[in-house]
């Protein structure tokens, strides 16, 4: 009987293989250009020009749009899913404002009834603990990554991290804030983002050692695969934020890829580039003093001098 179900679903496949590879080849000539029309609803091979199909369904809606705010005022699908919400952005919300659908303005007691409306639906999107403890850290994510200015794909996977670590259990006898950051951070590396360490403790509430420490246990957990973070991905940032020329930032690149081995061993990637930016400076008579580079870095002029004699040295620029 098994065997039977599977012939039978394999002859079927094959069958619709079959008859997709027919209806993407001409039978007149055996060209493979064949193009759909879908205003007449027909298919036709561009090189002999016959009709291979016509009167197809047309699959498309059924309103016509001129500019993308037409189209978003008459499609009738959602948002799609996303990770950075407890719930996925799968339940619906009530809107904030008080108007009703063709804009005019609700009656107080309607109003006072929406607001309940509003008060119960928050209150039944999270069902247990679990999720209240995953909506504040998403929001928190969402807070830091927004004043961090990072994209999309950097909030979507710090929330897959969380929700993993969320999953295994890992915030048992931390804090919900800690791990948060400390996933935003691991997200930042996986993206290639160059985000320091003590850029993203400046956005949270936390310690910068609790974040430390939190990183590199949810980090060894889960298995994140992160690689060292290169130096010169935050040149083109620190370049920007201190007003230099494009040459100096092809130089401060040149400057890290000839002494980073093995200089960089050790040292933190964001004062061995602001060193580097501060070198270029000097050679490219584009001079900023050591505090203005330690101040966009977040590194003490301390560490921008120490990077800065070890780089001129191996160099053997004076």
């Amino acid at each position: 009987m098994v065997w039977s179900v599977r012939l039978r679903d394999e002859e079927q496949e094959t069958e619709q293989s079959e008859a997709e590879t027919t209806l993407s080849t001409c039978s007149e000539c055996g060209s493979s250009d064949v193009v759909q029309h879908p205003s007449p609803g027909e298919r036709i091979c561009e090189n002999c020009g016959l009709v291979i199909e016509e009167g197809m369904i047309d699959s498309g809606p059924e309103w016509r749009a001129f500019n993308h705010q037409e189209r978003q005022n008459k499609s009738r699908v959602g948002a799609p899913t996303t990770q950075t919400i407890h719930d996925k952005g799968l339940t619906t919300q009530i809107d904030w404002k008080n108007k009703d659908a063709y804009g005019r303005s609700i009656s107080s007691k309607k109003r006072s009834q929406m607001n309940r409306l509003r008060k119960w639906q928050t209150r039944i999107r999270t069902k247990d603990a679990g999720e209240r403890n995953l909506q504040f850290a998403l929001s928190e994510i969402e807070r830091m990554a927004s004043a961090l200015g990072v994209p999309k794909a950097v909030r979507e996977v710090t929330s897959v991290i969380y929700r993993r670590a969320l999953q295994e259990d890992l915030i048992r006898g931390r804090s919900i804030e800690g791990v948060a950051t400390a996933a935003l951070y691991a997200g930042c590396r996986q993206e290639g983002i160059p985000r320091s360490l003590e850029e993203v403790t400046e956005v949270s509430r936390i310690e910068r050692i609790e974040i430390s420490r939190t990183y590199r246990y949810i980090s060894n957990e889960l298995g994140l695969e992160l690689l060292p973070i290169d130096p010169k991905q935050y040149v083109p940032r620190f370049t920007s934020k201190l007003d230099l020329s494009q040459e100096v930032e092809t130089k401060a690149k040149e400057i890290i890829d000839e002494t980073a081995d093995p200089l960089l061993s050790g040292r933190g990637p964001s004062g061995f580039a602001a060193a580097a930016i501060y070198a270029a400076t000097l050679l490219c008579n584009e001079k900023r003093t050591q505090k203005d580079v330690a101040d966009v870095a977040q590194v003490t002029e301390v560490t921008i001098r120490n990077r800065y004699q070890e780089q001129i040295e191996m160099l053997d620029v004076y």
